[in-house]
């Protein structure tokens, strides 16, 4: 079968030479009083920020890392510190390759309370789509490292704001997919309602994408439909995963019991003997 987005560039036809290298958006030197000089070159991230929290860079012991730090007018109220400590609990324990890692919550000179992440240096989904950027490789990897990584969110029964192009980042070069702010609590287990709503939010963010491209998919465009369709759509990012691979659980099950049937048969045959 031909893939139809082989050696395709999804840039406009119309863009100039200048317009075709990302584009910097606009930042803020922060200055970082800090005698130790455990702390430097602090940087605010304007494009990355949320409503209650500000994003960061800085080199901590020479390191660049990320921070995400409370809003000044939301720092010094005690439900807001709980939210960034519980937030903070919740993300610590993930461990997945396409989610940003937090390594700790401490103090920063100028900053306060902030959680620590790895830096990811790489643009948003948003400015790529907005940019015209998208590229196959990025197709790609939403039919396989975001359907893993929001899989993997659901089986640890995290609790989390909508997946969105804003908070899917992929990484300059190697385009490699990584969710930020991906969870704020983690319940018991994960509601059948909150499952729903994380199969319809991946499929808002692929039919956004499908919008943006210069060429037709309807196999993922059928995949993104069913996904937000109140009728028809898919249980959990499990089922989302089997038919982005031509799967389905049906099928799945019909192998197992051929499989299981076949051992105890096998089984039998050797004892028999």
């Amino acid at each position: 079968m031909i893939n139809p987005l082989q050696n395709k560039e999804y840039s406009h036809p119309d863009m100039s030479p200048a317009e075709k290298g990302y584009v910097s958006k606009d930042e803020k030197s922060i200055p970082i009083d800090d005698p130790s000089g455990k702390w430097s070159e602090l940087t605010l991230l304007p494009e990355w920020g949320e409503k209650y929290y500000d994003v960061y860079t800085v080199r901590k012991h020479g390191k660049w890392v990320m921070l995400k730090a409370l809003k000044k007018e939301y720092a010094d109220k005690p439900e807001f510190r709980q939210m960034l400590e519980t937030e903070f609990d919740t993300r610590y324990n993930l461990s997945h390759p396409n989610i940003v890692m937090v390594n700790d919550l401490e103090m920063v000179p100028g900053v306060g309370m902030a959680i620590i992440t790895d830096d990811v240096y790489g643009y948003s989904l948003r400015r790529l789509i907005d940019e015209k950027r998208l590229t196959p490789k990025i197709v790609h990897r939403l039919e396989t490292q975001l359907i893993d990584a929001m899989e993997y969110i659901q089986e640890n029964h995290i609790v989390h704001d909508p997946v969105t192009p804003d908070n899917i980042i992929f990484t300059e070069y190697t385009e490699n997919l990584k969710l930020i702010n991906v969870g704020y609590a983690q319940n018991d287990r994960m509601t059948v309602s909150e499952a729903a709503g994380d199969v319809a939010s991946y499929g808002r963010v692929l039919n956004e994408v499908l919008d943006h491209l210069p060429t037709s998919l309807p196999r993922l465009r059928r995949i993104a439909n069913r996904c937000i369709s109140k009728d028809s759509r898919y249980k959990n990012m499990a089922d989302v995963q089997l038919a982005v691979e031509r799967r389905n659980s049906g099928q799945m099950y019909v192998f197992i019991c051929v499989f299981i049937v076949f051992m105890v048969a096998l089984l039998i045959w050797l004892t028999a003997r």
